[in-house]
C-alpha cells in the first residue's frame, strides 16, 4: 500500500488509478459535508467562526497527503502508458490538454509488455 500511494516508481494500470481517485473524491466530499453541517446548524456566529477555523486546519492537513497520493498515482499511470511523469503538464494546454490527458491516462490501456518504467502490472 505504501508503494502504491507514495512512490513515484513503477507502473499502475487503470483500475487502481480510478479506485484511488474515487477514494480521494469521497474523502473530499465527506470533508465538505462535515464542513457544511455545522454551518447549516449553527445559530451562533461564534460557533460558526470556530467551525471555520477547525475546517481550515483539517483541510490544510488533508490537502498535502491527498495531493501527494494523487500525484504519485498519476505519475505511475503515465509510466504505464510509457510516458514520463512530466506528461501531466499537458493539462496546462487550454481545453485540448485536459481532454487529451483524460483519454490518454484515464481511458486507454497501458503498454502490454515491460517498458522503460518497469514490468507490466497486469502480468502475473
Amino acid at each position: 500500500m505504501k508503494r502504491l500511494l507514495f512512490s513515484f516508481q513503477g507502473r499502475l494500470n487503470r483500475a487502481p488509478y480510478w479506485y484511488v481517485h474515487l477514494v480521494i473524491f469521497l474523502v473530499e466530499v465527506a470533508f465538505l459535508a462535515a464542513l457544511m453541517i455545522p454551518a447549516v446548524l449553527a445559530n451562533d456566529a461564534g460557533m460558526l467562526a470556530n467551525s471555520a477555523v477547525a475546517a481550515n486546519i483539517v483541510g490544510a492537513l488533508l490537502f498535502l497527503p491527498l495531493f501527494w497520493i494523487s500525484l504519485a498515482v498519476t505519475v505511475k499511470r503515465c509510466h504505464d502508458r510509457d510516458k514520463s511523469g512530466w506528461f501531466i503538464f499537458i493539462v496546462l494546454v487550454p481545453v485540448i490538454g485536459a481532454i487529451w490527458f483524460l483519454i490518454e491516462i484515464g481511458l486507454l490501456p497501458g503498454t502490454r509488455a515491460p517498458n522503460r518504467f518497469g514490468p507490466d502490472p497486469l502480468e502475473d
